[in-house]
């Protein structure tokens, strides 16, 4: 058996010494972990959902829409830069599609009588003689309570409304005539002061990409027809009301650049 190694002496262990070791692990973990919260915070922010509503297509210029309003003037939609406007379509024959978002125009009309930079549009898809035009327009006006100069009722020849609808309103049916019905998309288009079509973006709460939501106020009835819940006490028709108030609140907030 070897014998210790005689220049070899025992470690003579300082109490004060393991002590501060200690503290310097235990502060050094401490340190440690604050730190990875603090990234983990960061992240998450980085990460969270942008809740602005989305956007979705601008209208230029070049490819705005004129149209003959209910008191006979000839106005354009980019006259309204600057302020948000709340649009949608309807048909003077065949006005039921157009039921439910008619209603919440008008609601949304009283509501926001007082903003001077808030809007609404009301486009008529029948094709009228242009001598019988005017005067389908004012009397609809009248019947629906569409006054200026916070909401116009307009419409222009057919072929190139209907374009319009379709192509730069991104509605998902172009108006026609089916069976002697008119069918079109009566969905609710918020544009922006920039001229911005934009729609909601509710975060999904179990995970994954937000949902990207129209204001289709015929689709939102069905959904409660089915019986699908929303979680609420509301139906989904009143829920998406909702939404579309929080939304042209969000749009009111944000800065016109000319």
């Amino acid at each position: 058996m070897p014998l210790p190694d005689p220049s070899l002496e025992p470690a003579i262990r300082d109490p004060k010494k393991l002590r501060n070791t200690a503290f310097v692990l235990v502060g050094i973990i401490f340190l440690g972990g604050w730190l990875v919260l603090k990234a983990y915070d960061n992240w998450s922010l980085q990460q969270a959902p942008d809740e602005r509503p989305a956007i979705i297509y601008r209208i230029t210029p070049e490819r705005d829409l004129r149209m003959l309003r209910q008191d006979g003037k000839i106005v354009n939609l980019v006259d309204l830069r600057g302020n948000v406007v709340a649009m949608n379509v309807t048909s003077l024959r065949d006005p039921q599609a157009a039921e439910l978002s008619m209603g919440v125009m008008k609601r949304l009309a009283e509501a926001r009588a007082g903003s001077k930079d808030f809007n609404l549009i009301t486009l008529i898809v029948d094709p009228l003689p242009s001598d019988q035009l005017l005067k389908s327009l004012e009397e609809n006006a009248t019947a629906n309570a569409i006054k200026l100069p916070q909401w116009w009722l307009g419409s222009n020849e057919p072929k190139t409304l209907h374009k319009f609808i379709k192509n730069e309103l991104k509605a998902t049916l172009y108006p026609n005539e089916l069976k002697g019905k008119w069918e079109y998309d009566s969905a609710i288009i918020l544009i922006d002061k920039n001229g911005h079509i934009r729609r909601a973006v509710v975060p999904q709460k179990k995970g994954g990409p937000p949902y990207i939501a129209t204001f289709d106020f015929e689709q939102a009835a069905g959904w409660d027809a089915k019986g699908a819940k929303t979680g609420t006490s509301n139906t989904n028709v009143a829920e998406l009301e909702i939404l579309l108030g929080k939304t042209i609140d969000k749009l009111l907030a944000e800065p016109y650049r000319p």
